[in-house]
Order: C-alpha cells, then structure tokens, then sequence
C-alpha cells in the first residue's frame, strides 16, 4: 500500500472559525510546552516524555486527551526530522481515528475541536472524489492556511502493484541546466525554471530594501508563488518519467545526490551560483517519482554517482590524467574510442548501466579505466 495525502478545502461557518484557532493555538501551546521540556531532560522517547507531559499540559491548555497524544508525537516526529525545532506556530492539527472522521455519502468530515466534535462540508472536485471513493481514513490533518482558508490532508492507501525485475532500466541524470535527462533521449530543460528564480530573486532584492509591513506580505506571496511553479513543474516531469517507464516496462534509475549541495558549495562560487545550487529541488522530483512509481508497480533505484558524468558509455574509461575530464560542458569526447555525445545524456546511459546492475545482479555491470581498473 502507498499513503498519499488528499487535500480537501472544509467549508467553515463564521461562528466556528473561532472554535478552530482557539483549537490550534491550543495545540501549538501544548507542543511548545512539551518541547520545552524534552529540551529540558533531554528526552526524546515517545513514552517516556507522554509519562512527563500529559497531565500538566492536557491541564495548562485545555485539549482533549488525543490532542495531546498527537502534540507528544508531532514534537518527537519534527525532532528526528530537522536538526533543532525552535517553536510551533498555530497553524495545523493532528488527527486520528479518536478525532476525525470522514463521511463519505455526506462529503463531509467529523473533527474533534476543543469544544466537542464538529462536521465539516468538503469543497471537493472529481481528482479528490477518486481519491477518497471506498476509503476509510483514520489519519488526517487540518490546515489553516496565510490566507485564513482552511483545509484538510486526509491520509488514504492505494493499492500498489508488486514490483519486479523488468527487463529494461531508465537511468535518469539530474541537473540544473537540463532538469532532468533519460538515457532514452528526452530532456527537461532548465532554463525556464531558472529565469523565474532569477526574476523573484531580482524582486525579492528590491522588496527587501524597504522594510515595510507591504513589503513583507508581498515577499510571502513571491516564495509561495515560486514554490508553486516549481512544484508543478515537478509534478509534470515525474508524471512523464513514470508514462515512459510503465510503456517500456523499465525501472527508473536516479543518481544518489544527498548532500551534493554541501560538496559543491565547498569550492569556489560566486553568490548568484550558490543561490542557484540551493535552490535546485531535484529531492523534491525524486519524492514525486518514488510514490507515484510505487502506485503504479515500477521499481526505482539510485546509484553511486561517482563518475557517471566522466566515463564513456561506450568503452567504460575515464580521463587519465586525475582532475580531468572528457566533458567540456554539454560536450562528451572520449579520447581513447573517439565516442562524441551529449555529456547529459552520456552520464544518463551510465546511471541506466549501474542502475541495471542493481536490479539484475547478474549482468556484468560497469568498469571505467582510473590509474588502473575501478570497477563501478
């Protein structure tokens, strides 16, 4: 099964608005409260800090007993998440099957707030209507967003098809120039996404000099608006990459680039170019395509990605001089066979390589010539 979440716009009377933020504060006093005291003790066990907390803050703020439960678990799930969590702010709540419940023949959810139990009509289309056909949810969490409309991020399973080894495999390089390059030969590029970072970063420049109350709204719309476009334009890419993957019954395979930005942010950059690099959300595509592909049964892999930008895919050797390289740009021109191709594409054909190893142990995998043979 694959958990995705629906989001639903609730339809909220005037009079209960007040119910849900008095609601939500509650809950961020309560986490902030809880958060204090892991720092405190130094305690990040689940069961150990309920035993510490759950009588003094169910008491201090006024929640129901899994409105607390839920806080308990919210602190020590954005704990592990993120290095250092400093405050909570009131602008969602965590549900569960005590505390939420979804009517289907209604359209409509029942939310525990602090003053009881409410039932909210959903403001739904036909994508959501599918989503939630049959389900019985028992997770969910209600939003409210800077704009004061409140939604809910029901949690549902889908059935998945059972992955297997397929007979081909996708590699997929990753990039900022060409966002993505498949080693079957179809590309993304990256120019449009980087003229719209390149323009809000202009304007966010010019709104930040001001220092007004104006401009601060307007700098929150800008990062929302970017946001927006690049993940739609994600949305797009790993809808392509899992079509072509599930046409040709081929696995997807991805470059492992955690912590990548660290590794180039440590040579010499200018400011425009580190500004570039962080923000390249290529973790973001990845995430579409990881559960959209599990959705749909087709395996993904990740491989090392140590010198697939370097070695030829067609004799599998590397520059031997060390510092080197056949690529010069988006030009790949192998010195030992004579191979001219697409550097984007060159590396993509040699993730696909290392990729089938990983689904087909028994192929002979890859080997590139480095002061001797390294076998990939």
């Amino acid at each position: 099964m694959q958990t995705i979440s629906v989001r639903c716009k609730l339809q909220v009377p005037p009079e209960l608005r007040q119910e849900i933020d008095r609601t939500l504060s509650g809950f961020a006093d309560a986490c902030n409260q809880i958060l204090s005291v892991a720092k405190r003790d130094n305690c990040w066990n689940t069961t150990k800090l309920h035993h510490k907390v759950y009588k003094p803050v169910r008491e201090a703020t006024g929640l129901k007993a899994n409105h607390v439960c839920q806080a308990i678990r919210r602190v020590i799930g954005n704990a592990k998440a993120v290095k250092e969590v400093h405050k909570f702010r009131p602008t969602s709540l965590n549900l569960d099957t005590r505390t939420f419940s979804y009517i289907e023949e209604s359209q409509t959810v029942g939310v525990t707030l602090m003053c009881g139990r409410v039932k909210f009509k959903l403001s739904i289309g036909n994508y959501q209507l599918a989503l939630l056909k049959g389900q019985s949810p028992t997770a969910a969490t209600l939003k409210k967003t800077k704009l004061g409309d409140y939604y809910i991020n029901i949690c549902v399973n889908l059935p998945t098809e059972p992955t297997g080894k397929t007979p081909k495999v996708i590699g997929v390089d990753l990039g900022r120039r060409e966002i993505a390059t498949t080693s079957t030969g179809k590309t993304w590029s990256g120019q449009q996404i980087q003229a719209v970072r390149d323009r809000y970063s202009r304007v966010r420049a010019n709104v930040q000099s001001k220092r007004t109350r104006s401009s601060r709204r307007l700098l929150r719309r800008l990062s929302r608006r970017e946001q927006r476009f690049q993940k739609w334009l994600n949305h797009n890419i790993s809808c392509q990459l899992i079509r072509e993957a599930k046409e040709l019954n081929a696995a997807l395979a991805f470059e492992y680039l955690t912590d990548i930005r660290q590794s180039l942010n440590q040579k010499p950059r200018s400011k425009t170019e580190r500004r570039r690099t962080n923000n390249w959300s290529f973790y973001q595509l990845r995430m579409f395509v990881q559960y959209k592909a599990a959705i749909v049964g087709i395996p993904v892999v990740f491989v090392p990605p140590a010198y697939t930008s370097q070695t030829c895919a067609r004799c599998g050797h590397v520059h031997t001089e060390k510092g080197k390289s056949f690529r010069n740009g988006k030009k790949f021109k192998c010195l030992h066979c004579g191979f001219e191709f697409d550097a984007d594409l060159n590396a993509s054909l040699n993730i696909s390589a290392l990729g089938m190893s990983v689904i087909h142990p028994e192929s002979p995998g890859m080997s590139c010539q480095l002061e001797g043979q390294l076998s990939l």
